[in-house]
């Protein structure tokens, strides 16, 4: 198993127990190989919920460049939601998991078909 499949199956374990979501397993796939290196770095592999440069971060890069979104509240509303369903209390917010349940908030699913 490489690298990168242990870290979707974390994801994925993250996902269940967590969020309480079951995920698909392909779109959870593209959008980590989506991350890029940033998976296998501690610091890049997670998202801090409460820091502000950080989640206009994940707006501007994410949200608005990846999957085409016009910015405006929705998106901040869009990314508080999912704080919340991964749960403000978790340290560890995984990015590739974030990203997933972003995606799937804004059904922009077609972007990594």
């Amino acid at each position: 198993m490489s690298k990168r499949d242990e870290l979707i199956a974390k994801y994925a374990a993250d996902l269940k127990d967590k969020c309480g979501v079951s995920p698909d397993m392909d779109l959870l796939t593209k959008v980590t190989i989506g991350c890029g290196p940033s998976i296998y770095n501690a610091d890049a592999a997670t998202v801090s919920g409460s820091d502000d440069s950080e989640l206009a971060t994940v707006k501007n890069n994410f949200l608005i460049k990846k999957l085409g979104l016009k910015d405006g509240p929705n998106l901040d509303k869009g990314i508080d939601a999912v704080m919340e369903t991964y749960g403000k209390s978790n340290r560890n917010k995984y990015r590739a998991v974030v990203y997933y349940l972003l995606t799937k908030h804004f059904k922009k699913e077609s972007v990594y078909k």
